[in-house]
């Protein structure tokens, strides 16, 4: 057997699936090697629903990779017959000065997106399921939704089989080396060649790439569901996606019900502690109740039902939380991703296809510059 290819991609979660997709699309011939079952949920790309929201307060410069996402969404679920992305409106809410709340308006405007400001009492009318202080305010967007993640993977890389892909799971990778002529990858089963390397090692990243020149931290963050005492008012269909801000930097977030999985989804974002991904318990925690209880009792009590489940995720951080799609320096043959976890799931179609320009042409014309690792050169930086 050929074990020379065009493109390796490590890792295939959302980033590595869609990029295997859209390799094997343009006719490259790609090997895809995962270390676990695909999907897994030892990472950072499982839990049932992720947002998508485009009025984004993160940066604006995410809004134009979001409306390119978005349609290859859409792209994705027309090719693979299936239902991924279910757009809800997303509803953000806030305390007066709100930085969520008001960059996700200035956002929303400065890139013409449909959005609607209310105050608490219009919150009320909207949507009955929040209960807010007087001086609360909020943005409801049209274009805002959730994604589902497992379904998502299983697609792109049943897509990219059907276009040729060669894709292994359960086989880790040990090391690679490259040089002028090749990249070479090896695992605990073989030995594989090719032009181009993508990496996409989400919390294993530091360990695949070595030389990486830049902290990833690494966290533990706890997803909750629960089951509502009002569940109508929690289905799909009668509630959006959600944030709440808390001043601290830390939001509250959660979901509409799904039918594959019970009950009403809530989460914490902000950093959890660090961990080591090859130790982290996965396992719920005493206290990890905490971490998402209390935002039910006092703006959604109607949801503050007996708890039905707990599951972990892993985020990956990089020192700015942006972010990290570039050519690793000093290595023209490879590509890394990584740094995405927290709100870098609804950008999966995007970075497949930026990924593949990577690899395929050296260059993306798509608007990825102010991820790349230029901006981390005054950042804390490993010798």
């Amino acid at each position: 057997m050929d074990r020379r290819f065009d493109v390796i991609v490590i890792g295939l979660g959302a980033m590595g699936s869609a990029a295997c997709f859209h390799l094997a699309r343009r006719g490259a011939r790609v090997l895809g090697i995962e270390r676990f079952n695909i999907p897994h949920d030892r990472g950072s790309s499982h839990g049932f629903s992720r947002m998508i929201r485009m009025a984004y307060y993160e940066h604006p410069d995410y809004v134009p990779l979001l409306r390119r996402a978005w349609k290859l969404w859409e792209d994705l679920e027309t090719e693979s017959g299936q239902k991924i992305l279910h757009a809800t409106g997303g509803v953000y809410i806030g305390p007066p000065g709100s930085e969520f709340v008001n960059r996700s308006r200035a956002s929303a405007e400065q890139h013409g997106l449909p959005h609607q400001m209310l105050d608490a009492t219009q919150l009320a009318a909207k949507c009955p399921q929040f209960f807010v202080p007087s001086d609360y305010i909020a943005l409801h967007e049209t274009y805002a939704g959730l994604i589902l993640p497992e379904r998502a993977i299983c697609a792109h890389v049943d897509l990219a089989m059907k276009f040729g892909a060669e894709i292994h799971g359960n086989e880790q990778v040990l090391d690679w080396t490259d040089d002028a002529t090749a990249v070479t990858v090896r695992t605990e089963r073989d030995t594989y060649h090719a032009d181009q390397l993508i990496i996409c090692g989400g919390p294993w990243s530091d360990r695949l790439v070595r030389n990486l020149g830049v902290e990833l931290i690494v966290t533990r963050q706890v997803w909750g569901w629960v089951q509502p005492k009002r569940p109508r008012m929690f289905d799909l269909g009668s509630i959006s996606v959600w944030a709440i801000d808390h001043l601290d930097g830390t939001i509250h977030y959660g979901f509409p019900m799904l039918p594959d999985n019970p009950g009403v989804k809530v989460a914490h974002h902000w950093r959890g502690p660090r961990v080591d991904p090859e130790t982290v318990t996965r396992d719920p925690l005493p206290g990890d109740e905490s971490d998402f209880r209390p935002v039910l009792a006092k703006f959604l009590p109607d949801a503050d039902g007996p708890l039905l489940s707990i599951r972990t995720c892993l985020y990956t951080n990089s020192p700015d939380g942006h972010f990290i799609i570039d050519r690793l320096p000093r290595h023209e043959r490879v590509t890394v991703a990584c740094g995405f976890s927290g709100h870098g799931f609804k950008f999966a179609t995007v970075v497949g296809d930026a990924l593949a320009d990577l690899a395929t042409h050296g260059r993306s014309e798509l608007p990825i510059g102010f991820l790349g690792f230029h901006r981390l050169s005054a950042m804390q930086v490993r010798s």
